[in-house]
């Protein structure tokens, strides 16, 4: 299976493609979508519309994982990274890609094994899982490997079918 992970955001879309076989996970590619500030919302929104779907097109993931928000104190900052999700699904959708959703703490439990874990754990484990030379950048890229990896644990999981039933 070919799974899409991401990351959501408005400034950066950390995404990252898997394939899993057998519980075991292998790199394809990974990256970020970025987009430049003091652009208009609308246009920063169109430029990941665009982006996904070529890295879409061009990886034919079978699944995408995405991380569900989780609002801290900047409700600003929420709301603008809740349009670009929403248009993240939209084109997920779009595609016909399945769509699956985790939660930090699923996604940290998942590749950490603490539900608490630092940034810096994830960033490790994600590099440990798949042997990478160094760890992936930005560290969007790394939630987003770290997304498509709790989806391929996840998703053949009784745990996994009854949380993403869809």
């Amino acid at each position: 299976m070919i799974i899409l992970g991401i990351d959501p955001g408005l400034a950066t879309v950390g995404w990252g493609v898997l394939e899993s076989s057998r519980g075991a996970v292998r790199p394809i590619a990974f990256g970020a979508i970025t987009t430049p500030a003091h652009t208009d919302i609308e246009a920063r929104l169109l430029m990941i519309e665009r982006d996904l779907t070529e890295i879409i097109n061009k990886y034919h993931p079978d699944e995408m994982a995405v991380e569900e928000l989780f609002f801290n104190t900047n409700i600003t900052t929420g709301i603008a990274v809740a349009e670009a999700r929403g248009v993240i699904l939209l084109t997920a959708h779009r595609c016909g890609v399945k769509i699956s959703e985790y939660t930090p703490l699923q996604v940290k439990q998942a590749v950490v094994g603490y539900g608490k874990a630092e940034k810096r754990q994830v960033i490790a484990m994600v590099t440990s899982i798949l042997k990478l030379r160094e760890p992936p950048r930005p560290d969007d890229t790394a939630d987003a490997i770290a997304i498509a990896i709790c989806h391929s644990r996840s998703s053949s999981s009784v745990m996994g079918k009854y949380f993403n039933k869809r």
